[in-house]
């Protein structure tokens, strides 16, 4: 059963999801899609104690050998990440009964879970493949029930949200297939590892280079970098909050997983940052992203709209670590991939309790809830906190590793621009803080009371999680470490 791990991690959610339609009530549906997230975190957890005690675990599909069958290689880095998507999932899920209540009709609520599952088989796939073609396929089925899920949203502006996005990751997808399909052109094998050997010798070609760059551009349209963010904002705001907690807190990810894979794995470091001088580039939008997203977050009155602008802002911080290209830099993008996990995992959820009682969050219609909803109220305030970078946070952990990585490079003027972006974090936090804590309750509020446990206790775990990983840190410090120590060819 150990030996067959790799495959089971994507196979697992990915057979529960047709299953959850011969399941008749609604709580059965629910536990059996929990029973099959935990499991596929069980399974992630195991790989990557595995891989840290033996290394690099290959699984041949079939029995066949790469590059004629398709290959599973599960390392550090796709490890870490397989472990944060089903964490993620399995809280996520533990608040789904309570949330998609108030928010999904009744005759859709088994869907849900169906396409739920879905996009999770779909994620923990692409990031468990070793092959090229494979992951396009995974990316899919990921994105096609992500869209579905978006449009599950009361707001009618959901089914604009998911057409959006629908349109955006259907181009970022087409680039990365056309890049895909180009690198097998030249190459004649899709499977990573071979590609890797096989690229340097036409590395100079035109074709590679064209490949390379719609990759790129796909990817970066997956994981909303600025300025091709912009399906990003309304897709946060209008899903049900159960979907933004879990996309908010894994789809990027997935996609950053991939540009550094693509970059340092697949076409390698010289051809990346040498051949192609895209470290300015990288460097740049980040720092771009940063401020623009921040700055639009000041100004937004819908509160997921807020911390949906304030993830494009992560996700420009994530960039700006893998711009330095260094093992420190690497290291502060995965740390930051995890712990903004946690930090937007939590932020969502308590938002969904928010949703839950008031059926609304709009920024005015957080007046009072400091006193009314004060455990949720906490969650967001700590979460804030969390991506402010404030001490004994995780969102401390990674900007550290950041700021460290540019002061190595002698970058300190970026390293300053990281701790202004941050202040902007504090603004945008602020309005909040002021509107529930500060302001008295609207009038006809008064039976508004705390979330039900069904909801406080994911949202709970989440917020707990931001402050003992912020304290202890060797579990995440530790496997970010050794990843980035293998992408650059280090022995730990």
């Amino acid at each position: 059963m150990l030996a067959h791990l790799p495959v089971l991690q994507v196979i697992v959610p990915l057979m529960a999801a047709p299953l959850c339609l011969l399941l008749i009530r609604q709580r059965l549906v629910w536990l059996f899609s929990l029973i099959a997230s935990g499991l596929a975190f069980l399974i992630s957890s195991l790989l990557l104690q595995q891989v840290m005690t033996s290394g690099t675990i290959v699984y041949e599909m079939g029995g066949w050998d790469a590059p004629w069958g398709i290959e599973y290689r599960i390392d550090q880095l796709n490890a870490f990440l397989l472990l944060i998507i089903s964490a993620i999932s399995t809280v996520v899920l533990l608040g789904a009964r309570a949330s998609i209540k108030r928010e999904i009709p009744a005759n859709k609520r088994t869907l849900f879970y169906i396409l739920y599952l879905l996009s999770l088989s779909g994620m923990l796939g692409i990031v468990a493949t070793g092959d090229a073609f494979n992951v396009f396929v995974f990316l899919e089925i990921s994105s096609l029930s992500t869209y579905a899920l978006i449009a599950l949203g009361k707001d009618r502006r959901a089914l604009w949200a998911a057409y959006q996005y629908l349109i955006m990751g259907t181009i970022g997808a087409t680039f990365i297939l056309i890049g895909i399909g180009l690198m097998y052109q030249m190459t004649g094998t899709l499977n990573m590892e071979d590609l890797s050997q096989r690229l340097p010798e036409v590395e100079s070609t035109r074709t590679v280079f064209t490949a390379y760059a719609f990759i790129i551009v796909g990817l970066c349209l997956k994981l909303a970098l600025f300025p091709l963010h912009l399906w990003l904002p309304n897709a946060y705001a209008y899903a049900p909050s159960i979907v933004t907690a879990f996309l908010a807190a894994t789809a990027t990810k997935v996609a950053i997983y991939l540009l550094i894979r693509f970059t340092f794995s697949v076409f390698g470091l010289s051809f990346s940052f040498t051949a192609v001088p895209l470290q300015i580039l990288f460097l740049t939008l980040g720092l771009l992203g940063i401020f623009a997203a921040s700055m639009a977050a000041i100004y937004q009155q819908n509160v997921k709209h807020l911390f949906a602008y304030s993830s494009i802002a992560q996700v420009g911080y994530m960039i700006v670590g893998f711009s330095v290209s260094t093992t420190t830099g690497l290291m502060a993008t995965l740390l930051h991939m995890f712990n903004h996990a946690l930090m937007k995992g939590a932020v969502f959820l308590a938002l969904g309790a928010v949703m839950y009682r008031i059926g609304s969050v709009q920024l005015s219609q957080f007046q009072g809830l400091g006193r009314q909803m004060p455990l949720t109220m906490a969650a967001i305030v700590i979460g804030g906190l969390s991506l402010i970078g404030v001490p004994l946070t995780v969102g401390f952990i990674s900007k550290w590793y950041l700021i460290l990585a540019t002061l190595e490079n002698g970058w300190w003027p970026v390293a300053v621009l990281i701790l202004a972006g941050s202040l902007l974090a504090v603004v945008y936090l602020w309005r909040i803080v002021e509107i529930a804590y500060f302001k008295p309750p609207l009038a006809n509020t008064e039976s508004i009371k705390e979330a039900p446990m069904s909801l406080l206790i994911p949202v709970w775990m989440l917020v707990i999680a931001n402050i003992y990983f912020g304290i202890d840190t060797r579990l995440s410090v530790q496997v970010a470490q050794a990843a980035a120590q293998s992408l650059f060819g280090v022995s730990p």
